[in-house]
């Protein structure tokens, strides 16, 4: 089973922060972390995971209209004798992470925030970063909104894609649907990125498929509940890999 750090380690650290990817790029034979990128006013990717700055900052309103000099000045407690951080911009977390990924194949599931505001533009924008930065083999895209991954298909045709959803049977059902369009995407090559809990149809029905399941729970702030999952139970439903807030405790 692989594991993954969701939104960094974000159970002990604050979501999708430097400091969070910091901790992650350091945990033992953790596979990559997972993220979520928005666009500022101006144009810039940053990585952030509600559309609203309200509840991870000091400030209010939402990603889409805040320059990145405005959204730089917010402030995201850390706590634990850390004063502060900031939202950090997808070109600073790549560049915190490069080292690890150019040394082992560390992995970014970069999740493209375009299921309630598109965000046009954002697909060419991150393909291009990851172009520039030379880690094209270290990123998987994925999105609730399909259509994302099409754009992104239609700009790089060898991207690794993963569909997201709640449901397994509905990460399957727009999977299969993307690969009908495409003659160059063989089938049962999309990945599937459900919410573990919501893993309802046999395993037979997706066998052979990279499938991702990812589980929110407590995010820092809230105090960690001591508990862990049964691994082996979600190899049976058919995950392949985990998407976890305390990845650590699964490597150790």
């Amino acid at each position: 089973m692989k594991i993954w750090a969701h939104r960094g380690c974000s159970q002990l650290y604050p979501e999708n922060t430097l400091l969070a990817f910091e901790k992650a790029m350091n945990v033992k034979n953790l596979t990559g972390v997972e993220l979520d990128i928005q666009l500022t006013r101006d144009g810039e990717i940053v990585v952030i995971h509600d559309e609203k700055v309200d509840r991870t900052t000091d400030g209010f309103g939402y990603v889409r209209d805040y320059t990145l000099k405005e959204l730089k000045q917010l402030h995201i407690f850390a706590g634990r004798g850390v004063d502060t951080e900031r939202v950090p911009t997808m070109k600073e977390v790549i560049e915190l992470l490069l080292p690890r990924m150019k040394n082992d194949g560390f992995m970014i599931n970069i999740e493209l925030k375009t299921s309630v505001f598109n965000y046009p533009g954002i697909e060419e924008k991150i393909v291009a970063l990851v172009d520039e930065m030379g880690i094209k083999d270290n990123i998987v895209y994925s999105s609730f909104w399909a259509e994302s991954l099409v754009n992104v298909h239609a700009i790089d045709p060898a991207a690794k894609l993963g569909v997201l959803d709640n449901y397994v049977s509905n990460c399957l059902y727009k999977a299969i649907g993307l690969e009908s369009m495409w003659r160059d995407v063989p089938n049962g090559s999309i990945a599937l990125h459900p919410a573990g809990i919501y893993m309802d149809i046999p395993a037979e029905k997706f066998k052979g498929r990279d499938v991702r399941a990812w589980f929110g729970g407590h995010l820092y702030p809230e105090l960690p509940t001591g508990g862990k999952l049964d691994v082996n139970k979600y190899a049976e439903k058919g995950a392949t890999d985990l998407i976890l807030n305390e990845p650590d405790k699964y490597l150790r």
